[in-house]
């Protein structure tokens, strides 16, 4: 029985050991600053009936997603929501949308381009709408917001109290698009996934942990 491959190890000043199965399978430690690396394959081999597990369901979901084809009938999510995609010939413009896609035959060689466009745009309106509400409601302020193209981080913040999303994150259900809104807003103040950090976000969303899970179930499915 082989050694289980470790990815990445992530050291910092936190105190405990923590792994994480990322969506493509991939095993990242994180470790206190002087932890060695035999006490961390230690710690990994303890843990190996749950880590292969975890990487065989990443394994499966990653090969139930195809690449979007762009074809009529295809399903495209929206708000949590899936919506059919129609090819046309009626010489319209690009790309639109009314309960369902229509998609311009003329221009399905940009079909990728003008997905990920339309999805952006839809993301400063709608989860900038989100930002703002609730930072009005819990009182913490942030500088300004952008949306990005990463695959890996739904939300991240830096030191000027900049918040970025990613366009992805428009895919799914508005109580989800909430959950990442409050949880980058809360990093403002507590800058490390604490105790308190988790606290503040359950007084805002106390049902977060659901939230929470259906990123982790369907993460995988916010690809075109």
């Amino acid at each position: 029985m082989g050694s289980i491959k470790i990815d990445r190890i992530v050291r910092s000043k936190r105190r405990t050991v923590a792994i994480e199965v990322t969506r493509e399978a991939r095993l990242i430690v994180r470790a206190p600053l002087r932890t060695s690396s035999e006490d961390i394959d230690r710690f990994v081999e303890k843990k190996r009936i749950w880590i292969l597990k975890k990487q065989e369901e990443a394994q499966q979901r990653l090969g139930r997603t195809a690449p979007k084809r762009f074809v009529s009938g295809e399903e495209f999510l929206f708000l949590g929501h899936s919506y059919k995609l129609k090819v046309v010939d009626d010489g319209m413009a690009t790309l639109s949308f009314d309960n369902s896609f229509l998609l311009s035959h003329a221009h399905l060689e940009d079909a990728r381009e003008l997905f990920i466009n339309w999805y952006r745009d839809q993301s400063y309106d709608r989860i900038g709408e989100r930002l703002k509400h609730y930072s009005s409601v819990t009182g913490i302020h942030f500088n300004k917001f952008r949306i990005t193209g990463a695959k890996k981080r739904w939300g991240s913040c830096n030191t000027k109290a900049n918040i970025f999303f990613s366009w992805r994150l428009i895919m799914t259900p508005l109580p989800v698009i909430d959950y990442v809104v409050v949880h980058e807003l809360v990093h403002i103040e507590e800058k490390s996934h604490s105790k308190v950090f988790w606290n503040r976000v359950g007084s805002i969303l106390p049902d977060y942990r659901e939230r929470r899970r259906w990123l982790k179930d369907n993460g995988h499915l916010l690809f075109l």
